[in-house]
C-alpha cells in the first residue's frame, strides 16, 4: 500500500446504540484477502455480499451469505458466529454500517463502500423498518449491553418517517451525512472502492467485472453467465432464505419481506417538491457538492 502509516484513516471514536457495537473491530485479526462491505444500510449491502461471493466461489448456488458473512459490528451476533469466522478457512466477507472513523480501517483488507441516494435509502429503511418481527424488537432492545435509547416502532406513515429521518439525521437509526462523508474522503485509499446502486442495477455484469479486478479475483470465463444470473434481484428474491441474515426471522414474512423490491425512486410519487428539494440541499451541506452528486447518480466518484 502506497500510503504511509501517518496518512491512514485511524479510528478516533466509539458508536453504539441498540444495532452496533463499533468495539467488535478493535482486536480483529485481518487476513490479507478479507473483503468488508461497508454501507450506511439499505443500499446494495447484502447485493454486494452476493456478488463478492459469487465471484470468490465462481458462481457456486450452494454459497449462502446470510450465513458466511455476518455484520461485524451488530452487537448481538452470537460467540459463536464470530468463532466461526475468526477460524473460516476461505476469504472471508464481512460488512459493517460504520462510518470510517469508528471503524478499524486495515491496510490489508479491501474495502467496498456502497452509495444510493438518500431517499431511495429512507424509503427502503422505512419497510425494513417497519416489517421488524417482535422477535428484532425483543433482540436488539433486550440483549445485555444495549448503550442509548431502545429502538421503537416505526411510523407506518412512510413520508413522516421519512423527513424525520432526514431532519434528525438518521433518525432512531445512526447518523447518515457521516458515514457517507468519512466513506468518500477514504475513496483514494488503494484498498477502497466506492460502488454505486444505480450503477449496478444500469449494469450489472460491468461492474461485477470492475470488482473482481479490484478483489483481483479471476472467474472462469465459463462460470460467469451463472455467476451473474445468481447476482440478479429475481434470483436473490427466490432465494431469498440464502441470502438473508438469520434467514429472514427478524423481518414478518421472512426473508422476502427483507429482499422487498430492489427499486429506485418510490419517493417521486411521495415526496413534494419542496420536500424533495430540502434532501437534496441537505445532501450539498453536509457532504459537498461532489459527493452529493455522487451520491445521487453515482457519478464522479
Amino acid at each position: 500500500m502506497s500510503e504511509s502509516a501517518s496518512d491512514w484513516p485511524r479510528k478516533t471514536r466509539e458508536l453504539h446504540n441498540h444495532h452496533m457495537d463499533s468495539t467488535q473491530w478493535n482486536d480483529f485479526a485481518f487476513r490479507d484477502d478479507d473483503v468488508i462491505i461497508g454501507t450506511y444500510a439499505k443500499s446494495g449491502t447484502t447485493w454486494t455480499q452476493q456478488i463478492v461471493a459469487q465471484l470468490v466461489y465462481g458462481g457456486d448456488p450452494s454459497v449462502a451469505i446470510g450465513e458466511i458473512s455476518p455484520w461485524w459490528d451488530m452487537r448481538i451476533i452470537p460467540p459463536e458466529v464470530r468463532e466461526a469466522v475468526v477460524a473460516f478457512p476461505g476469504r472471508r466477507i464481512m460488512k459493517t454500517h460504520l462510518p470510517v472513523d469508528a471503524l478499524v480501517l486495515s491496510p490489508k483488507a479491501k474495502y467496498l463502500y456502497v452509495g444510493r441516494d438518500g431517499r431511495d435509502i429512507g424509503f427502503s429503511l422505512h419497510h425494513h423498518h417497519l416489517n421488524h418481527s417482535d422477535l428484532a424488537f425483543e433482540l436488539m432492545n433486550n440483549t445485555p449491553g444495549r448503550v442509548g435509547p431502545p429502538l421503537p416502532r416505526a411510523d407506518p406513515d412512510v413520508r413522516r418517517y421519512f423527513n424525520h429521518w432526514l431532519t434528525t439525521d438518521g433518525g432512531d437509526y445512526r447518523p447518515f451525512w457521516e458515514n457517507i462523508s468519512t466513506w468518500w474522503a477514504a475513496r483514494d485509499l488503494p484498498n477502497v472502492k466506492l460502488i454505486h446502486f444505480a450503477a449496478l442495477k444500469a449494469d450489472l455484469e460491468g461492474q461485477m467485472r470492475e470488482i473482481a479486478d479490484f478483489l483481483e479475483i479471476e472467474v472462469p470465463p465459463a462460470k460467469w453467465p451463472q455467476a451473474v444470473e445468481h447476482c440478479t434481484f429475481d434470483y436473490m428474491k427466490a432465494n431469498a432464505v440464502q441470502m438473508v441474515p438469520m434467514g429472514g426471522i427478524a423481518w414478518d414474512g421472512g426473508a422476502t419481506t427483507f429482499m422487498n423490491k430492489g427499486a429506485n425512486g418510490r419517493w417521486k410519487d411521495v415526496l413534494s417538491a419542496e420536500e424533495s428539494a430540502a434532501y437534496e440541499q441537505a445532501a450539498v451541506q453536509n457532504l459537498g457538492a461532489d459527493c452529493a452528486r455522487w451520491l445521487a447518480t453515482g457519478e464522479g466518484a
